[in-house]
């Protein structure tokens, strides 16, 4: 259908007069047909119907200027869907878009023996099939620049997460960020750290989350310089959700920081991983993945203070509160190069009797001295106890 030439009639004149008349009738037609079959448009707040009225109209006023000029190329998605807030992409989907267009383009059709001059039914019929694979076409131009808007910002909302997290900023504002990206605020949060692959960045990303998918859990994640960094929430086991998630990771150490009730209380857990992975140079034959608690005589001799601070708690303490037998037994059995025979007859006792004490150190610490990476930590326990010890008596 060639264009007219200047100040020559439209061939299809009549149909155009009949076209343009008919548009506000065809746009009410449309709003009634969507309100009678679709239900997610009448459950829709009044300000959003108002706007998918005016796409309905701005659509049929597209048509009816594509038909005046056919040949002349025309950004439909602009004349269309320009006419609402960018905001209507967020509040409608893709799926209901298309049903919101079908159902006009259903009217449309539905008016031609009407709206069309005698002998122009097949002309304004084609025209309609072709308008609505332009109309078709410029949606998913629409939905595909907003997702690509939105993958944007939420990947910048996601860094500042996983960001402040990290360097222990996390706040309120952290926890709103968190939940416009769809975090649900899981119990049980726990933070893996490692070395992020060469390549592209958003690869790496969509892989955690494809892992994080089989392994039901969420994540916030991203790559920070060098390292890969993984929030997740909804597992009380931080080393089979650290293997779960693997994958992506580079070669070299991976570390589970310890479970954290929150998203809140995840600085800890960031921080005990970073400590961690700093330390692991001194662990060579450490295991892959392996838990920053597992770390800890690593960490405090690296400058952790926390990790000090926990041995000496979780380990020394307890021992000493559970009587001077206990310290005195396992002290002496470290130093006789874990001899059972050697450290009952340092402390004049039966084998059995260390035997036994050495069951109650188990009980107490959840340290076994009998194995060697566990006296190691022990040991370490009970030297930084008794510098706290001294340091307390100064």
């Amino acid at each position: 259908m060639p264009e007219p030439a200047a100040n020559t009639p439209h061939p299809h004149s009549a149909t155009l007069r009949r076209l343009e008349k008919s548009s506000g009738t065809l746009a009410a037609a449309a709003i009634a047909r969507m309100d009678a079959q679709l239900p997610w448009y009448r459950a829709m707040p009044p300000e959003n119907r108002s706007w998918i009225g005016l796409v309905a109209q701005a659509g049929i006023a597209a048509f009816t200027e594509w038909f005046r000029h056919p040949e002349t190329p025309q950004a439909i998605s602009t004349d269309v869907f320009g006419t609402a807030p960018r905001e209507l992409t967020r509040a409608i989907t893709l799926r209901q878009t298309v049903e919101m267009v079908r159902t006009t383009i259903e009217v449309m059709e539905s008016a031609i023996d009407e709206v069309a001059a005698p002998g122009d039914e097949g002309i304004l019929r084609e025209a309609l099939l072709v308008y609505a694979r332009e109309i078709a076409f410029a949606t998913a131009q629409v939905y595909a620049q907003a997702a690509e808007a939105r993958g944007a910002w939420d990947a910048r909302l996601e860094s500042l997460v996983v960001n402040a997290v990290l360097s222990g900023e996390a706040d309120e504002g952290a926890l709103s960020r968190a939940a416009a990206l769809g975090w649900s605020a899981p119990a049980n949060v726990s933070v893996v750290l490692g070395t992020a692959p060469n390549g592209d960045s958003e690869l790496t990303v969509e892989a955690i989350r494809r892992a994080a998918r089989h392994a039901k859990v969420q994540v916030l994640t991203g790559v920070l310089g060098d390292r890969l960094v993984v929030i997740a929430g909804g597992s009380d086991q931080p080393l089979q959700t650290a293997k779960a998630l693997i994958g992506p990771f580079a070669a070299g150490p991976v570390v589970a920081g310890p479970v954290v009730p929150d998203l809140l209380s995840a600085t800890r857990s960031a921080a005990a991983a970073a400590a961690g992975l700093k330390a692991c140079a001194a662990w060579p034959d450490a295991p892959r993945p392996v838990l920053a608690d597992d770390l800890l005589p690593e960490r405090a001799m690296a400058g952790d203070t926390t990790a000090r601070d926990q041995l000496v708690e979780e380990i020394y303490r307890p021992l000493q509160e559970a009587g001077s037998a206990l310290l005195e037994t396992l002290s002496v059995y470290l130093e006789q190069a874990s001899s059972l025979e050697g450290a009952a007859r340092m402390l004049f006792v039966h084998p059995n009797t260390v035997r036994y004490r050495l069951r109650r150190v188990t009980d107490v610490t959840g340290w076994s001295p009998s194995d060697v990476r566990s006296a190691f930590t022990l040991r370490i326990a009970l030297i930084l106890g008794r510098l706290a010890d001294t340091e307390t008596a100064l």
